[in-house]
């Protein structure tokens, strides 16, 4: 099945139309997916006009015309101006991911589902609305993910090692993500992939590699689903779309259990330590599954350049960050420096996006690290490139730093005795205690900081003061906390 602009504004020459199951399909649906689709918590684009859809890959699930619901699997992108301010070039759009069911009439208890009514196309009098909160439909997902079922370009694989019965009641998870989810009986959980890309996703192929492993700090995937789309290259290309793995019932969010410990001014010393040496788990698994490289002066050169430039970025988006841009950089002088010394680091497979919300903690005490997708503002190669595992640690340092100051008075104290423990956890495992590498520390946690000022002060300026203090600290310390 080849790509193509079916129902988009863009005019460039491409590959043929893709076979809609319906003809004329997303002449029915655009109208409401313009509406709908920017509201959504996942959906990338945000401040950009949408002008235009193009389908990936459309599959009828279950027939749009019976008598009960209808499901529809597509892979839409949705076409945005790079800068719609300066009328820039039309940016290739990204590819999301969309479960849709298709009723003639919407009972009461799905009207939280409802997408919209259908004016036009061959859908006209029908009624469209987001399928995971049916379970109906969501019990169709689990039982083609137990079949290994294959629908067209969907192919779904497990690991049979894993039992997955069968009627395990489903419901929707309601939180805020950047994708979606759907628990099984409390047995499996289901992370359905929004916005997905060509290529191995790395929430899928490093819980997979950790798993072969034996690491039971990550929950092992027991089934997957992929798509093989034909876009032109020699081999079709593989899309990720969503993976099953265990559901860890009763596990307490590291970040809200983090919280809930500090407001009732308990220590969570012992806590940080023990995550820290999961951590140090989970990279030394990574580190036998998969190969290492070293880090030497041409590679540091651009990690180097890439913080600077990322700092010089946000000094203009953000005024405030200004008056500290000189006392940062030196963070990422001190690291260039030692390049000129000769001294070189390994890089390795990371999580890539590790904080107190990736991690879950069990009722016996036992912590876990999920959601391996990496940061999603980066692309798959980005996400997928070894690095040095201090990029993880400064992440989780940041992580206590959030915590330590939503309580009022900032709990610096706590803060640190937090991020000293973890540090300690980890060397108990690893060997070595990150902080005996205080330049290579400091820098990626200066570049962690200045992305969550220019994160805050885009989506939630209330929270600017939170990096601002650590951009405070991290200009004129001259290093991390010292073992």
């Amino acid at each position: 099945m080849s790509e193509a602009a079916t129902h988009s504004t863009a005019t460039s020459p491409g590959p043929p139309p893709v076979a809609e199951p319906i003809p004329g399909l997303l002449t029915s649906l655009e109208p409401l997916l313009r509406e709908w689709l920017p509201r959504q918590r996942w959906f990338a684009g945000k401040g950009r006009p949408v002008t235009g859809f193009s389908l990936v890959a459309a599959t009828e699930l279950l027939p749009v015309g019976s008598s009960k619901a209808g499901l529809l699997h597509l892979l839409v992108r949705a076409h945005q101006p790079l800068v719609p301010a300066q009328g820039a070039a039309a940016h290739p759009g990204d590819c999301y991911q969309l479960l849709l069911g298709v009723r003639a009439t919407l009972p009461p208890r799905l009207a939280p589902a409802l997408i919209g009514h259908v004016a036009e196309g061959p859908l006209t009098g029908r009624t469209v609305y987001e399928a995971l909160h049916d379970p109906r439909l969501a019990d169709l997902l689990l039982e083609a993910l137990r079949t290994k079922a294959r629908v067209g370009e969907l192919r779904c694989e497990r690991d049979m090692r894993h039992d997955i019965p069968e009627g395990l009641v489903p419901r929707m998870v309601t939180s805020e993500q950047s994708n979606s989810s759907i628990v099984y009986g409390d047995t499996f959980i289901l992370k359905l992939f929004r916005r997905v890309v060509p290529g191995v996703n790395p929430d899928l192929e490093l819980p997979l590699m950790l798993s072969r492993e034996g690491c039971p700090r990550v929950p092992a995937p027991a089934a997957w689903m992929v798509a093989d789309l034909d876009t032109g290259a020699a081999t079709p290309h593989t899309h990720a779309l969503g993976v099953l793995q265990p559901y860890l019932q009763g596990a307490a969010d590291g970040w809200e259990l983090a919280l809930s410990t500090l407001a009732k001014g308990e220590d969570f010393a012992a806590e940080a330590r023990a995550l820290g040496r999961a951590t140090a788990e989970v990279h030394t698994a990574l580190t036998r599954a998969l190969p290492t490289a070293t880090v030497g002066r041409p590679q540091l050169e651009l990690l180097v350049d890439g913080m600077a430039e990322r700092l010089e970025a946000a000094a203009q988006a953000v005024p405030a960050l200004r008056p500290y841009a000189p006392g940062l950089h030196t963070a990422f002088e001190a690291l260039a420096d030692l390049t000129g010394e000769g001294r070189t680091w390994t890089a390795q497979r990371i999580h890539g996006d590790l904080h107190l919300g990736q991690c879950l903690r069990s009722p016996s005490g036992e912590w876990s690290l999920i959601d391996f997708e990496g940061e999603p503002s980066k692309s798959l190669a980005e996400r997928r490139m070894p690095q040095p595992v201090a990029r993880d640690i400064a992440g989780m340092l940041r992580s206590f730093d959030y915590v330590a100051h939503s309580h009022q008075p900032p709990a610096a104290d706590w803060a640190t005795a937090c991020r000293a423990a973890y540090c300690s956890g980890y060397a108990d495992v690893a060997g070595t205690d990150p902080r005996t590498d205080p330049v290579l520390l400091r820098a990626y946690e200066t570049d962690k900081a200045v992305y969550e000022v220019l994160y805050e002060a885009r989506h939630r300026p209330d929270w600017l003061p939170v990096p601002m203090a650590a951009v405070h600290r991290l200009a004129t310390d001259t290093g991390t906390d010292t073992p």
